[in-house]
């Protein structure tokens, strides 16, 4: 029998610093059982290693500082998160830097890291590796599109191997800057496709071939996002059954939105959704792409959330655990499709942390002998429904606050979302985020008559587990390294930890027993319902 997975603090930490030719990033993930991957930490510093190059490709003096101390900063998150296995990469801006090497010593002799510069073969190969572990496409041929701000990398691959990989001069940035020489739409589109034409990519996936196009790079995850959220034409409505993918029409609209008369591209760009960071270079960006779509005959494509850094993660892994599947668990990258589709950085952060303390949580009930509702026990396979809820509570929020955890609800349920789970299941994910919050429902509840006996038993203990979960969160009170239960004589006791300097409320208040016990009287009286135990909480 499996035994427990280990709790949060016992599990791996793992890194990726991607030294691109605009952006520093630096990827911080935990593994969980079955290979998941929870993104921690996202570090981003616009670098601009590649502003100022000589004419023989060597980095400027100043970028070479910026570079450094970028990876310094990197450094001091890396060793306060304790993340002791990482790999630092760079591509194209250091592969032809004549004087790389000089950075790259004194990346070594201050920071102690050693960096793999790659090859464009092996970069397109690991974006292909980040991929497949976003979209379920290992066993598909494909065809990979990844816009960077310097250059643009076009990989064709099936089952986990390269047939074909390339990388052109065309970026966001350096077409912007051709734009602004030029001053008109006519002539960027003709120098993008005397650049495409004149390379040996067009006939190449012609030769080739491919079942999906996939794009997976920031400037294309804009433009879905952009599509998604607000349509480009009112007979589209706002879909949201629909996939991360959109069409070369949907495409070609935009582009004739971004490029028409008055006002300025950086507003029209603002008018269409795009973030402030991408603002300036979206417009090349599209038009760019649409050149793309048209040159090699694409008419949709799918968009990863993953690329290059959760690659070079995957490959880690694959090396350093026998366990680890790169192919595994279509269930879990469609929760995270979902999660990541509608949520901010900042709701997905906190969603995490509810995953966190939800396991410790999770993980005491479960060690204890004591009976569940008379007669059920919790499984491994429990938590993954409550773990998908606890992603997924939040993502009704993009339409408002009012009665958001009723959108949630209808979202997972009837959009066709979620891969891999039965309908049952399903609504047992659903029920768990319609129910996350306001009344606790009762076992004859009318949303509940879907459910098996059994489900309905399983839904009112992990409703009660996801309901505390998220008031603890709620109450900043504790974090997933800080929180263990443990069966007494009298039911159950949480213990918050011994750090006291961190059971701070949002007002300052030094949070004692008592008081969080008030704050979390409502749900500890429907663990009492359910489990009939009690709970008490301490502070050593």
């Amino acid at each position: 029998m499996e035994g427990p997975p280990l709790p949060p603090r016992q599990q791996t930490l793992v890194a990726a610093i991607d030294m691109g030719t605009n952006s520093f990033k630096l990827l911080v993930a935990r593994v969980l059982p079955r290979g998941h991957l929870h993104a921690l930490a996202r570090l981003k510093e616009p670098v601009l290693l590649g502003r100022g190059r000589a004419a023989d490709g060597s980095v400027a003096p100043d970028a070479r500082l910026r570079a450094v101390a970028a990876l310094r900063s990197f450094s001091l998150a890396l060793r306060a998160l304790d993340v002791r296995l990482a790999r630092v990469v760079a591509t194209a801006a250091l592969r032809s830097a004549p004087n790389r090497d000089d950075l790259l010593t004194a990346v070594s002799a201050e920071l102690g890291f050693q960096v793999d510069v790659l090859s464009g073969e092996e970069e397109a190969r690991l974006v292909y590796l980040g991929v497949l572990q976003f979209l379920p496409l290992f066993h598909r041929t494909i065809l990979v599109v990844d816009i960077g701000g310097g250059s643009t990398e076009f990989v064709v691959a099936n089952k986990g191997k390269v047939l074909y990989a390339t990388s052109l001069d065309l970026g966001h940035v350096s077409l912007t800057e051709f734009h602004e020489r030029c001053g008109n739409f006519g002539d960027l589109r003709s120098y993008i496709r005397s650049v495409l034409n004149q390379s040996p990519l067009v006939d190449k996936v012609k030769e080739l071939g491919f079942e999906i196009a996939v794009g997976s790079s920031g400037t294309i995850r804009s433009i879905e996002r952009s599509i998604f959220l607000d349509g480009f034409d009112e007979s589209m409505g706002r879909d949201f059954g629909r996939e991360w993918r959109f069409s070369r029409d949907e495409l070609g609209l935009l582009v004739e939105k971004l490029t028409g008369p008055n006002p300025s591209e950086v507003e029209r760009a603002k008018r269409l959704g795009f973030r402030k960071r991408r603002r300036e270079f979206i417009v090349a960006g599209a038009v760019l792409l649409l050149e793309i779509f048209e040159t090699l005959g694409i008419d949709n494509i799918e968009v990863s959330g993953y690329a290059l850094s959760e690659g070079v993660i995957s490959e880690m892994l694959t090396n350093d655990r026998k366990d680890y599947d790169i192919g595994m668990n279509a269930r879990w990258r469609s929760v995270v499709s979902l999660a990541m589709r509608f949520d901010g950085d900042n709701r997905m952060k906190s969603a995490l942390h509810c995953v966190g303390i939800a396991k410790e949580f999770f993980d005491g009930i479960r060690r204890s002998d004591k009976l569940v509702d008379g007669n059920a026990r919790l499984h491994e396979k429990d938590f993954e429904y409550m773990e998908a809820a606890l992603l997924l509570h939040n993502i009704g929020l993009l339409m408002g606050m009012k009665g958001y955890h009723k959108r949630s609800y209808k979202i997972i349920k009837n959009c066709g979302h979620l891969h891999g789970y039965s309908s049952e299941e399903i609504e047992l994910v659903a029920l768990l985020v319609r129910f996350h919050r306001k009344k606790f429902p009762r076992d004859q509840n009318d949303h509940l008559k879907e459910l098996s006996a059994e489900m309905r038993q399983k839904f009112r203990v992990l409703c009660v587990i996801t309901r505390i979960s998220l008031r603890l969160q709620k109450c900043q009170c504790v974090t997933s390294q800080r929180l263990e239960v443990f069966p007494t004589e009298e039911g159950f006791e949480m213990v918050l930890g011994s750090l006291k300097d961190h059971l701070q409320g949002s007002h300052g208040i030094e949070l004692t027993s008592a008081i969080i016990e008030e704050e979390l009287r409502p749900e500890l009286d429907h663990f009492e319902e359910v489990f009939q135990q009690k709970m008490s909480v301490s502070v050593p």
